[in-house]
């Protein structure tokens, strides 16, 4: 039976899954985490995109991508880059991730905002957080938000999400920190905030 047929459309922005074989460790050191951050910048040289958040975690990462050519080529030439990689370093064969990316649309303002709160939220809602304090987990877009200092990868738009918060919020990167630490959105069980 073929595979159904992904709804793809120009510039919305999805959210994307995905995962180690058997949900396996992929990314076991930093060298791993920066070698998918490779992929990225690599992938973007030839095909554009853009990202509001993505957290690279030890068996899956996470992103909220918007991209102008079909996201399959995008996910397609940074997967392939990665597997590369790592069946390399670890004398690995056969496939690393569990099958394909996870994707589903995330349309309007409040699911941007759900989306890439739960995205970086990832490092503190395992069952033993990575870190105490988001701004620490340095394989996530949310120290780039923490910090204007720090200049971001050429694929992520930091200026964006902000504007997004409810209304008691000041419409800045500093109040979407504070947004995301003190609330948590659960996306995969509000199927109003992301839909497939």
């Amino acid at each position: 039976m073929p595979r159904r047929r992904r709804n793809w459309r120009p510039n919305a922005y999805y959210h994307v899954v995905m995962r180690g074989n058997n949900r396996q460790n992929i990314f076991e050191t930093h060298e791993d985490q920066m070698n998918l951050m490779r992929a990225f910048n690599y992938t973007y040289s030839k095909y554009p995109f853009t990202l509001l958040a993505y957290c690279i975690m030890t068996n899956h990462y996470h992103l909220l991508i918007r991209s102008e050519v079909d996201l399959s080529k995008v996910m397609a030439y940074i997967n392939r880059r990665y597997s590369d990689y790592y069946s390399k370093r670890y004398q690995h064969v056969g496939r690393i991730y569990e099958k394909r990316y996870y994707s589903a649309l995330v349309d309007g303002p409040n699911a941007i905002l759900s989306v890439s709160n739960y995205i970086h939220r990832n490092p503190i809602e395992t069952k033993i957080p990575l870190v105490e304090n988001l701004e620490d987990y340095p394989y996530s877009s949310f120290p780039f938000y923490a910090d204007e200092k720090k200049t971001p990868p050429r694929f992520l738009d930091t200026g964006f999400v902000a504007a997004y918060l409810p209304k008691e919020y000041e419409k800045s990167n500093q109040a979407y920190c504070h947004y995301c630490k003190v609330y948590r959105h659960d996306i995969e069980e509000d199927r109003r905030i992301v839909s497939k």
